[in-house]
């Protein structure tokens, strides 16, 4: 695999034709003259559920950082999505969030989010990624297995397309596995000669169960009503407004107390969550639909970034990476901050020896949302894990921050700007912010966060500038792309 470092070259794969496929897809087509996406389900052409994203039903948001990311690689793309019945929101101001049963202080921020439904995202995604010059996409072709060649580097992909019986094999220089939670990278990796990687694994017993309402002005003062759980009630659930005048509604639980799928006892299963509000919603609305439930029980941390063998020609990327508890809501935005690490990977160091460059940083970037959710998951004692000293001070902390920020903007601020992966977790141990949550004091002022450089980057880790506003090589004309958020 030779790099120019100029015009693109070369044959990328990607497998998988979701929300990370698609960021992966997006990326690639900078340095590789074509990339070709495969999926095994028919790809509709408008934004609607299909069988390979069962989480397609149930709520979805875009976080603050992802939203930058997205109009960084597809200039106006949120704006398309607004225009199109997308709702774009404050986080802080226009957003109830309730953590631990208690109400974050509502206060005008800079956090600017995104409540779309996924099959609405991704089919315009899909639309974006298609018009690049040299990409194609292929639904009903499923991937059998990458293939290698002489000293084991990955050379293609053997394919099944839907209704034929032979598989055929692909040429590729670089084959990504995006094929999200069902992936099957370790079993490749076996039939290549290589060892799998280790897994980090915490079991919740998780399943939520989602209902679409109609959504009418005047519902709520509030975009979002996010009611989160805690140990005290293991049981939690949001409301986002979404294209289509509808409300989506997720309510989810834990083990033996999950929300039963016929409507009544959705309702009372809504009226034992730690407050009353987002029961008090669902009671004025008119249903569209019957509740839908799903279960993720187990959060999957796959640790490439630590295998001594590799083949080149072949990287994992998005929820073959690690598929999260979804009810921190951090899945898609951790797959674009990813996007933008392998295109600063392949800037900095070409194509040889991609996969180790991009799993290590990748694994910086996972850091963040995993210790979060894997660490909120512990303090429930259902949950198996080990419950280290540093898991149960930051717990204990959070309990804290979580009761300041009843009164205090500005620690509120802070926590969301962590929660939305715009801030590294350290903010939180700040001189400033430490004070206001160790002595909160009612009605703080909304002062703004005091200046940081190194602690407000978005938590990339990437050694300098991100390189999303970089001009496509493929577009020489001078129109240079716009960086443009959610307005």
């Amino acid at each position: 695999m030779t790099d120019t470092g100029h015009l693109p070259t070369g044959h990328a794969v990607v497998l998988g034709a979701g929300v990370g496929g698609l960021l992966a897809a997006r990326v690639l087509s900078e340095t590789f003259e074509r990339v070709t996406v495969v999926d095994r389900d028919a790809l509709p052409e408008r934004g609607v559920p299909r069988r390979g994203v069962p989480q397609g039903h149930h709520a979805h948001g875009m976080l603050s950082r992802g939203c930058e990311i997205l109009d960084d690689l597809f200039p106006r793309l949120t704006a398309d999505l607004i225009a199109t019945g997308a709702t774009p929101c404050d986080i802080q101001n226009d957003v109830r969030w309730y953590n631990d049963g208690r109400l974050l202080r509502r206060a005008p921020s800079p956090l600017r989010g995104l409540t779309v439904s996924r099959p609405h995202l991704e089919g315009a995604l899909r639309a974006r990624v298609a018009a690049l010059p040299g990409v194609v996409i292929h639904g009903r072709c499923e991937a059998v297995e990458p293939i290698a060649g002489v000293g084991g580097a990955v050379t293609g992909v053997r394919l099944l397309r839907q209704g034929h019986e032979t598989p055929e094999d692909m040429a590729a220089d670089l084959v990504v596995n995006a094929t999200g939670r069902g992936n099957r990278g370790a079993e490749w990796l076996r039939r290549l000669g290589y060892e799998p990687p280790a897994e980090d694994r915490v079991d919740s017993g998780l399943a939520y169960v989602s209902r679409d309402y109609r959504r009418r002005p005047g519902d709520a003062d509030a975009v979002a009503l996010i009611v989160g759980h805690s140990a005290s009630v293991p049981r939690g659930g949001v409301a986002l407004s979404a294209e289509g005048d509808r409300w989506l509604v997720t309510l989810y639980g834990m083990g033996d107390d999950v929300p039963p799928v016929d409507p009544d006892g959705y309702h009372r299963f809504a009226a034992r969550l730690p407050v009353p509000d987002l029961h008090d919603l669902l009671r004025r609305l008119e249903p569209l639909g019957a509740p839908r439930l799903m279960r993720i029980p187990v959060a999957i941390r796959r640790r490439y970034e630590r295998l001594r063998r590799f083949p080149e020609g072949y990287l994992v990327f998005g929820d073959a990476l690690c598929q999260f508890n979804p009810t921190y809501g951090q899945g898609m935005t951790a797959a674009a901050c990813e996007a933008v690490a392998l295109r600063d990977c392949l800037a900095d160091g070409g194509r040889h020896g991609l996969a180790r460059r991009f799993h290590e940083r990748a694994a910086r970037i996972i850091d963040v949302p995993w210790d979060m959710s894997a660490g909120g998951d512990l303090r429930f004692p259902s949950v198996e894990g080990r419950r280290t000293l540093r898991v149960r001070l930051l717990n204990g902390y959070l309990s804290r921050v979580h009761v300041a920020a009843e009164a205090d903007p500005v620690v509120g601020r802070a926590f969301l700007s962590i929660a939305n992966l715009q801030t590294h977790p350290r903010r939180l141990f700040s001189p400033g912010v430490m004070a206001r949550v160790l002595r909160p004091r009612a009605g703080a002022p909304d002062a703004p966060l005091p200046a940081a450089r190194e602690e407000s980057r978005p938590v990339t880790d990437h050694p300098g500038p991100s390189r999303a506003g970089r001009r496509n090589p493929r577009k020489r004309s001078g129109k240079d792309r716009e960086r443009k958020a959610v307005s």
